[in-house]
Order: structure tokens, then sequence, then C-alpha cells
């Protein structure tokens, strides 16, 4: 289907491009000495805060699509927003709703995976990230589908726990490890079923890379959950208690893969004829380990082992794709993208950032949907990150991001372009305010360059963000500073960068301004109107 803009009467678009710049994680903070946005020296975006045609969108909760105003943002359904002109119910929020009215339990893929266990003899696994940060996972969802399980007879059930400390606080991995042992043991006591945690290791370490940017990390939770091969606990506490012990400065994110072991033996190897169900429901992290469980011809790492199970995952991780071939609550559907209105316009555009967040301008930003829109006039473009603590090289790759995007602004060829800065997110997770204020100051830096661009090539520069994080690197209780490693729940900016403006627009007297009213923006700014059932555009012409 076609899809069609119309023209916008009384305004003519600028000479040049637009440029659409994502500052990810950098959102408008309590402007003291624990926001790093304001601490650092960002002389560029200082001047853009007091600009006339700067406001503060709403990143977070509602505005995005999850569940309560209490819910952080993140880049996944901020993307979706800033794309899709309007917001959809998103994968926290969709998972409550299957888990409260039972659609999840009556859905036919729970039910063979309930059967396959039952049929074999075999073992319920679930791996995923054990927390209520609500960004990947929700503890909740686990316990309901555990406690369902023991509902329904299935007696051996193991939990490969992933550690969070990231979006939540850097060292709580115990909270929820114990939480998680008392509804195991309260099943083992009634029922007298056999429920144990398994296996476990940091998020950052173990299972959750994405973008292919370290296959190594799934290599380590496939070598644990599947071949019991990590380092042997006697439960998944005293794995914790000593990693703590022996190196006092790290954090969950970032420990070592465990196995939890009885005699020597692992307690819960994944084996044929088990069922597993990686109950993340965000996608960017749970794409590679699905492709380990489901792919013949896999060749990112030696598999050792590769066991016949029923793999689902809580969600369907790509659409275009289609990974995992099972999962259990169906996802958005998210049509009718800005750039897909674009291309059917015929409005040439690239994309670009580096591995770590590659496919949010693409995959997310489009939908949920990999690959492009329209080759012929698209282009996207990725920077393969380091791999390597971003705490030790905070400038990530954003210098390279600027100088190939300014490259790409001069050559004439595009009238729209969209990037991602991914140091505001990526270092603001260390929790390491040294670097996430080195950070920030890069990408200061790198905008004043983009922009310095734009303004050669008479186009409009479109500067915001996703989601906080950097904004707020440490909370303080009883005097103590406590790192603060996960995302904010405050304001982004919005800016519009436009040398040649003469009043022709202003920024509109919205209510609730969210990421979902850039979308239509982008349309004005390029010379179109608003899609009718797109959220309004921020701007108002005189």
């Amino acid at each position: 289907m076609k899809l069609e803009l119309k023209k916008l009467e009384g305004f003519t678009p600028r000479k040049g491009p637009l440029l659409l710049i994502i500052m990810d994680g950098m959102g408008l903070g309590k402007r003291d000495e624990s926001d790093a946005v304001y601490v650092a020296n960002t002389p560029c975006l200082d001047s853009l805060f007091k600009s006339e045609l700067f406001t503060s969108l709403r990143a977070h909760g509602t505005a995005v699509g999850l569940p309560s105003d209490e819910d952080m943002g993140n880049s996944e359904v901020g993307h979706n927003a800033l794309g899709a002109g309007r917001v959809f119910v998103q994968g926290a929020k969709r998972v409550n709703e299957a888990i409260k009215d039972g659609s999840i339990f009556d859905g036919r893929e729970w039910h063979k995976l309930v059967e396959r266990v039952k049929g074999t003899g075999g073992t319920f696994h679930f791996i995923g990230l054990l927390s209520d940060g609500n960004v990947h996972s929700h503890i909740d969802h686990l316990f309901a589908m555990v406690n369902r399980l023991a509902e329904e007879g299935v007696r051996r059930v193991r939990i490969h726990a992933l550690l969070d400390g990231r979006d939540v606080h850097e060292r709580s991995a115990l909270t929820y490890i114990d939480r998680t042992e008392e509804v195991l043991g309260r099943i083992r006591s009634e029922k007298g079923y056999d429920y144990m945690i398994a296996s476990g290791g940091g998020r950052m370490v173990t299972t959750m890379d994405r973008y292919n940017a370290d296959w190594n990390v799934v290599k380590r939770g496939w070598d644990a959950h599947v071949l019991g091969g990590a380092r042997q606990f006697s439960s998944a506490r005293e794995a914790v208690e000593t990693y703590y012990k022996e190196d006092p400065r790290i954090t969950d994110q970032y420990m070592d893969s465990f196995v939890v072991a009885e005699n020597g033996e692992p307690v819960g190897r994944i084996e044929d004829g088990d069922s597993v169900v990686l109950f993340n429901f965000r996608g960017d992290r749970a794409i590679e380990i699905s492709r380990a469980f489901e792919e013949k011809d896999f060749s990112e790492f030696d598999r050792g082992r590769h066991p016949e199970v029923l793999y689902a995952g809580m969600m369907e991780y790509d659409g275009d794709l289609h990974i995992p071939a099972q999962f259990l609550v169906d996802p958005p559907e998210i049509d009718r993208t800005v750039c897909e209105y674009l291309c059917s316009a015929g409005i040439r555009m690239f994309a670009i950032s580096e591995t770590q967040k590659y496919g949010h301008v693409t995959y997310f930003w489009n939908g949920n949907k990999s690959g492009y829109i329209c080759k012929d006039i698209e282009e996207y473009i990725e920077i393969p990150s380091d791999k390597i603590e971003f705490d030790k090289a905070p400038a990530m790759k954003a210098p390279e991001i600027t100088e190939k995007t300014v490259e790409l602004l001069k050559s004439g060829k595009f009238r729209f372009g969209r990037l991602n800065f991914a140091n505001g997110d990526m270092v603001g997770h260390t929790a390491v305010p040294k670097a996430i204020i080195k950070g920030v100051e890069t990408v200061d830096s790198c905008v004043q360059r983009l922009l310095d661009a734009i303004k050669e090539l008479e186009g409009i520069a479109i500067i915001t963000a996703d989601h906080g994080n950097s904004d707020e690197m440490f909370t303080v209780k009883e005097g103590k500073r406590i790192p603060k490693t996960a995302h904010t729940l405050n304001p982004v900016p919005f800016i519009i960068y436009d040398p040649q403006y003469a009043g022709e627009y202003r920024m509109a007297d919205l209510f609730g301004r969210g990421l979902s009213n850039v979308a239509g923006t982008i349309l004005n700014l390029l010379g179109f109107e608003n899609v009718e059932d797109y959220d309004p555009s921020l701007i108002a012409f005189s």
C-alpha cells in the first residue's frame, strides 16, 4: 500500500538536509552535582537549551506505552515512539495484560511447552534478567509462570538467573535471588517438586549481548545454562557473595557466570526433551541467545552440544526474521512509521550509529522490523563499537559517527538523516562519574561539529534524546552517594536548530509532549502536513 503525504502550504523547506540527532541517555536532570549533563562542560548544549525553539519531552511511562509513569523509559520504546508517530502498548504492559487475563497460559505455545516436559519427563527452564527493572524483564512475570507450572503439575523447573545491576541498584542481586528462592522453596515444601536456580551471571558478560557486538557473551551463557560449564557453587547466593568478597568493586552486571552444583554435578543442564522460555520481553538482547537455541546451522561459536528442546521467547524479538519461531505474547504491531511515509514520498535518507545503538535507529525506529524499507533510497551505516568497558573509552565512536555523518550530509544525496550517540546511555550505565562526564562532553563537541555542517548547508537539525540516564549519576541516601546505573524518569530535551529561522513557526502549546510528537515535526520541517492520526507536531506555523 502506497502511503501518501500532503504538501504543507505556506512553508518552504530549507535548502539543506534535515538531521535528527538522538543523544541517547541524556535527559534533563536536577541540575546539581549528580547531573552529568549539567556538570559537564557543554557550551553547545548550554546555548541550545536557551533557544526559543527548545522544549522538553516525556520519554518514560505511559508516554512511551509502558504500564505506569513509574516505569523508566528505554532505548527500545523510545525509538519506537520516535519513529512511529504515536504510542503503542509496549512489552511490559502487554505481558502484564496477558498474565492478568490468562491469555498467556491459554495460548498454543504455552500448552506445547508444558506438554513437552510432561511427555518426556524433562525440565522446564527459564532464562532471563532477574530483577524488577521492567526494561528487559520483570521478576513478577517469572513468578507468575513458575506458579502456573506448579498448578499444572510440572515437577521439575530450573531458573538461569541473569543478574541486573543496571536497570536497578548495581549490587541488588541478592534481593532478587532471595525473593526467587522464597517462591521456589514454597513450591518444594507444598508440592514436593524439584524447583531450583541452576545457573547465572552478570548481564554484560553472560547471555545478553546485542547487535552481534560480542558473541563470547552469549557463549558464556550457553556454556553455563546448557553445558553446565562455569564456576560451581552450592547456591546462587553463595556465588554472588563470593564474587562480592573477591572483588569489593564488582557490580552485578559484570559478575562472572556460575552454575549451582551438587556433589560436583550441575543441577540444571539443559537436555534433550526439555522446554526453555526466555522470559525477557525486550528484543535487542534476546535475539542472539534465541538464535543459538534455534538455528541448526549455527556458526557464531562452537555450541559443543545442541540439545533438542522446545524453545520460546516471551515475545517475538524480530518481526521480520521471526526470531524466535515460538513466543508467548504478541508484540505491538507498529505500522506506517514516519520513514515508510518518507520512502513513499521518495525522500532519500540515511541512518547511522555504532553497533551498540545501530538497531535502535534502524530496527526499533522502523517499528521492530529488520532491513531496509526501500533500499534504493535509504542507506544504513554501522560503526563497529569497541569491545571494552565503556568507562575505559567514554568517547566511544561518537567522533567517527560525526565525521561519517558530515560526509553523508555534504554528499548532497540525502534529504533526511538520523543518528544516535550512545555515550550518555552506555557510559551512563557504568556509574563512573568521570567517564560519564567525558562521554557527555564528547557528545557536546560532536553535536557542535554537526551543527556547523548543517549551517554551512543551510539545513535544519533536531536535537533530542530517547530517555534519561547520565542526568542522574548517583543518588544520596543518609549522606552517602549511591551510584545509579539505571535510566531515569526525567524528561529529555528537544531543540530545533534552524540557522535560517525567521519566525515562520513556533513551539506549539501542547499538553503532555512526548517522543511520539517528533515524527509529525519531522514531516512538517520537510514540507509535509502531519499524518492525520499521528500525535501532533511540536511546532505550529504562524
